[in-house]
């Protein structure tokens, strides 16, 4: 039986117009971006066999070029529109961050941070640039690789943000291993951060340690 011959309130298309994406689960959403099934297996049916090959949502939608068309229902024509789907997500999330401050929307600037470093498999450490009204002017990767003190430079960010105009900056970088406990040179590294751009009047407003499942924050802590 085909998904157009299920009942109305059971297709993905008319459930989601009906009570809203949030209603969907994982696979009758992916069910949607397939749009068709292979033979003999429904989108939905598809959508599910793809989430428990990949091993969940999550994993599909981080996977290389290779793995990804390397499936059957799959290719490269849905690799691009995925990756053309997960840029609007992060691009929708910095306009959102950036109309409303990066302050007032700490949740917001979690997920941002997260959609932009929690897949990524080596270390790598941003910076988002804000204004004295703490609204954005610009996130930028600013290292990557084993970050430790000898990695990263406080005078090369502080000679961005002034570049920038920057009144304050919050920092982000991932744990490749899943952990998001920060380490002692996480905060040793902050430490030095902070102390450099005082120097300008430039405030360290937080620094995010993106994890698996778990971002952590450094004020949230105490630790600035």
């Amino acid at each position: 039986m085909g998904i157009r011959d299920w009942p109305e309130g059971e297709r993905p298309r008319e459930k989601l117009l009906s009570l809203g994406a949030a209603s969907l689960s994982d696979a009758e959403l992916l069910a949607i971006f397939l749009r068709v099934g292979v033979k003999g297996r429904s989108a939905v049916d598809l959508a599910r066999d793809l989430l428990s090959g990949f091993g969940g949502l999550r994993q599909l939608l981080e996977a290389d070029r290779l793995r990804f068309c390397a499936e059957h229902g799959l290719g490269e024509a849905k690799y691009v529109q995925l990756q053309a789907v997960l840029e609007l997500s992060r691009r929708h999330l910095a306009s959102q961050i950036e109309r409303g401050g990066a302050l007032t929307s700490p949740a917001l600037v979690r997920a941002f941070l997260a959609s932009h470093l929690r897949h990524l498999g080596h270390e790598e450490f941003a910076a988002l640039f804000l204004d004295t009204q703490h609204h954005v002017i610009r996130f930028e990767s600013m290292f990557r690789g084993t970050l430790d003190s000898a990695s990263v430079y406080p005078r090369e960010v502080a000679r961005r943000a002034l570049e920038l105009g920057a009144g304050a900056v919050i920092f982000a970088h991932n744990h490749p291993s899943g952990v998001a406990e920060p380490s002692g040179a996480d905060r040793r590294i902050t430490e030095r951060l902070k102390d450099a751009l005082g120097l300008f009047d430039i405030r360290v407003l937080d620094h995010f340690v993106v994890g698996d499942g778990d971002v952590v924050s450094f004020a949230e802590r105490g630790w600035l």
